[in-house]
Parts: C-alpha cells; sequence; structure tokens
C-alpha cells in the first residue's frame, strides 16, 4: 500500500532509477510485486545501485555469487539479463545521450497505453534487452509515471493528474 500510495505512477526519471525499475518489473514475471519489492533493497546491494557502468562489467564469477545471494529472485535468466540489459543502456547512452529519453519518448505520445508498450517491447528487444515483454514494459510505463492508471476514483490519479508538464517531458534528443 506505501508504495502504491507513494511511488506506483510518479513520473520517474533518472537512468540508474529507470534502469532499476526496468529489472525489477522483469523479476516480477511470473511472480507478485510484493515479493519482489521484499527483495528491492537485495537488488540494489548486488546490481551496484543499477549503476550501468559497473553492472555490464560484471564477470561470470560475480554473477554466480549474485546467483546464491538471497535477497534476490534467483532465476539465472532474469539475473543474467540484468548484465546484458546494462551494456545495452551503455549503447543507447552512447548514441543517443540518454535511456531516460530513450524510454520516455517511447513511453509516452499517441496512441493507447497497450499499444505504446507493445511498441517499446519492441524496440528495447531491438536494442538487446531482455525481460521487456508487451506486459512487462505496460507494467514499467504504469510504475513509472508514462501513464497515469490510478484509478479516476483514487485519491492519486487526481495528484498524478496535476503534476507540473514539465515531469512528462518529451524526449531531448
Amino acid at each position: 500500500m506505501a508504495y502504491h500510495d507513494v511511488e506506483w505512477g510518479v513520473p520517474l526519471h533518472g537512468d540508474p532509477a529507470l534502469f532499476e525499475l526496468l529489472t525489477l518489473e522483469g523479476a516480477q514475471a511470473g511472480l507478485s510485486w510484493l515479493t519482489i519489492l521484499r527483495r528491492r533493497e537485495g537488488y540494489r546491494r548486488v546490481f551496484a545501485d543499477f549503476d550501468p557502468i559497473k553492472v555490464a562489467r560484471f564477470s561470470d564469477k560475480k554473477m554466480e555469487r549474485i546467483l546464491t545471494d538471497p535477497g534476490i529472485v534467483r532465476n539465472r535468466q532474469k539475473v543474467e539479463s540484468v548484465v546484458g540489459n546494462a551494456q545495452a543502456i551503455l549503447r543507447i547512452q552512447k548514441e543517443r545521450r540518454s535511456l531516460d529519453d530513450f524510454l520516455w519518448g517511447l513511453g509516452i505520445g499517441p496512441g493507447d497505453a497497450p499499444t505504446r508498450a507493445g511498441t517499446m517491447s519492441k524496440r528495447l528487444r531491438t536494442e538487446g534487452f531482455r525481460f521487456v515483454g508487451p506486459t512487462i514494459c505496460l507494467s514499467f510505463m504504469q510504475a513509472s509515471g508514462m501513464v497515469n492508471d490510478h484509478d479516476k476514483n483514487c485519491f492519486r490519479y487526481s495528484e498524478i493528474d496535476n503534476l507540473p508538464a514539465q515531469l512528462l517531458r518529451p524526449p531531448s534528443v
């Protein structure tokens, strides 16, 4: 409930924060969000606070140690995807300046949220990301505030809807 009342749906910016959320959304596949929230600190610890430069350099030996850590969900494919996704982020940063601009450029704009999520999923997979299917991308867009999916009767709906427009800024690239 605290996550909903404070974080969910608030526009999120910054490459490490978006990398973290995308990782957690991917880790959640097949699990409950509460399971992942309870392990968020573990994910931050083992994945260097989601610094893509550090994570992209993780060795196989480091990955094997991470897979024994009870502070995360120890699914090999999901854990290995984080390193590959960090490498994809570095390529995006080299070509386009920031993951923030790239993701927000995919997440906002014309069309309904599920259609935009499908487009985001395809683009991320083209860039080399894993665990970024359309359902994960839609959840990511909702959680990161790219769409306001609070129920219109929820107190957070109007709070989010009335945030300054610059929080939903268009990409700078």
